[in-house]
C-alpha cells in the first residue's frame, strides 16, 4: 500500500521537483503538528493567511454555524446572502468613505484580475502599469503584471498594454500618463523580499495618478488585516486607493478575496456589457462567515496593537554578522543573507528543528518572517533562538 506521501507525489499536481513534503495532522495557534505530534512554530502563516492563528475557536464556530444554514446557493451577485452582506458592511465601516463597494471573489489573483478589468472599463483606457519585482498572482492577467521575466517568459504572449516602473522611484512616475488606466502596486512589496516604500513616494504616486486620471490600485493581499501594524497598510501613507485588493488573511483561513472601490467606479461592471465580471463561488457564504469572524478577532482581541512591539522583538533578537539586514513593517519581515545557498541551508535546519520559514520568489537570499499575529513574546524568543542556532551552524 502506498503511503500518503507517495500518493501525494503520484496523484497531486506538483509545483516543483522538490516539495517540502511536510505532513501535518493538525494546527493550533502558531503551531503545526506532524503525524508524530512534533510541534512546529509557523513563521509564515500559510504565506500571510493565518493572521488570527490556526483554528481560532471563534472562527471555527462561525464556520460551523454557517455550515448548518447553507453552502453555495447561486453565482455571486444575485441572491442576498447574509454572510456576504455582514462582512461587506463591517469592512466598509472600517474603510474610507470612497471605498464603499466590495466585490468578493475566491483569491488574490482573481481579485487582481477583477481590479484590472474594472480599471480598464471605468477609464476606457488600456495601459496597465505595475512595478519591477512585483507579484500579483499567477493567472494570465496577473502574470502579465508580474515584474520578473523569469517566471513569465514561458507563458507569452500575455496581455498587451502592460508596462513597469521602479518601486519607490519617483523619477519613473512620469511614465504614468493620460493613457494609463491604472497603476497596480503592492503597498508593501512581498515577493521582492519585503520592500517598504517611502511616504513621499506613495504620496507622489497618488498625486500623479490623480493628475493623469489614472486609477491607483493597491494590492494588499499580503499586507492587510493588521500585518503591518495597521488594519490596511495604506493607512501608513496618508493616501486612499481608487481600488483596494484584499485576499489571504481576509478569509480567516478560508479562500476569499475582494476588490473594493467606490460605487461610481464599481458600477461600471453593471452594463455595456452587463455582468462585466462573474464568479460562481466568489463570496462563498462559509468563507465570508469565517472572514467576518477573523476580522472581529483582530479587532476585539486588539491584535494590531501588539504588532509593533513584536516586530521590535524580532529585530532585537535577529542580530548576527551573517544577517545583513532585517527589512519590513510590522510582522511582514525579511532577514537577508549573503546567498540563496546559505539561506536555504538555514531554512532547512530551522524546519528540522521545529520552526517553519521560507524564502521569497524574487528575493531568494532572504528569509520570510510573517507569523500569525497571535504569536507571543515567548514564542518569538523560541523561534529566533532556533534561527540564530541555524545561522551559527552554517555561517
Amino acid at each position: 500500500m502506498l503511503t500518503l506521501r507517495q500518493l501525494f507525489l503520484a496523484n497531486n499536481a506538483q509545483t516543483t521537483n522538490f516539495p517540502l513534503l511536510l505532513e501535518f495532522e493538525r494546527a493550533e495557534g502558531v503551531y503545526l503538528y506532524d503525524k508524530d505530534n512534533k510541534p512546529y512554530i509557523d513563521l509564515i502563516a500559510g504565506i500571510g493567511v493565518s493572521n488570527t492563528g490556526h483554528g481560532h475557536p471563534y472562527v471555527i464556530e462561525a464556520i460551523k454555524t454557517q455550515l448548518d444554514k447553507y453552502l453555495h446557493l447561486m453565482v455571486y451577485g444575485e441572491y442576498v446572502q447574509s454572510p456576504q452582506v455582514k462582512l461587506a458592511e463591517k469592512l466598509v465601516s472600517l474603510l474610507p468613505d470612497t471605498l464603499q463597494s466590495i466585490y468578493f471573489v475566491n483569491s488574490g489573483a482573481e481579485a487582481v484580475e477583477g481590479a484590472m478589468k474594472l480599471a480598464k472599463r471605468y477609464t476606457d483606457r488600456r495601459e496597465v502599469l505595475a512595478c519591477y519585482d512585483s507579484y500579483h498572482g499567477s493567472t494570465q492577467g496577473a502574470l502579465s503584471i508580474m515584474g520578473n521575466e523569469e517566471y513569465k517568459q514561458a507563458y507569452r504572449p500575455l496581455l498587451p498594454g502592460t508596462g513597469f516602473i521602479r518601486f519607490n522611484n519617483v523619477d519613473d512616475l512620469k511614465l504614468i500618463t493620460t493613457q494609463t488606466a491604472c497603476v497596480v502596486i503592492e503597498t508593501v512589496q512581498g515577493e521582492a523580499g519585503i520592500r517598504v516604500p517611502d511616504i513621499t513616494y506613495m504620496q507622489a504616486l497618488n498625486a500623479r495618478c490623480q493628475q493623469t486620471g489614472t486609477l491607483l490600485v493597491l494590492d494588499e493581499i499580503q499586507a492587510a488585516m493588521g500585518r503591518t501594524g495597521k488594519l490596511f497598510a495604506f493607512e501608513h501613507y496618508g493616501i486612499v486607493p481608487d481600488i483596494l485588493v484584499l485576499a489571504k488573511a481576509l478569509g480567516g483561513g478560508m479562500p476569499l478575496g475582494a476588490f473594493i472601490a467606490s460605487n461610481q467606479i464599481m458600477d461600471a461592471l453593471k452594463e455595456n456589457p452587463m455582468l462585466g465580471h462573474i464568479t460562481t463561488f466568489g463570496g462563498h457564504p462559509v468563507c465570508c462567515a469565517a472572514g467576518l469572524a477573523a476580522l472581529e478577532v483582530i479587532l476585539n482581541e486588539q491584535l494590531i496593537a501588539t504588532v509593533g512591539e513584536k516586530e521590535a522583538l524580532f529585530r532585537e533578537l535577529l542580530i548576527h554578522p551573517a544577517i545583513k539586514q532585517v527589512r519590513g513593517k510590522g510582522l511582514m519581515l525579511a532577514a537577508e543573507f549573503e546567498s540563496f545557498d546559505l539561506n536555504k541551508k538555514i531554512i532547512d535546519r530551522c524546519i528540522s528543528n521545529g520552526v517553519i520559514t521560507d524564502w521569497f520568489l524574487h528575493c531568494s537570499n532572504s528569509m520570510r518572517i510573517a507569523p500569525p499575529l497571535v504569536i507571543t513574546a515567548e514564542q518569538i524568543e523560541q523561534a529566533c533562538s532556533v534561527i540564530i542556532e541555524a545561522v551559527e551552524y552554517f555561517a
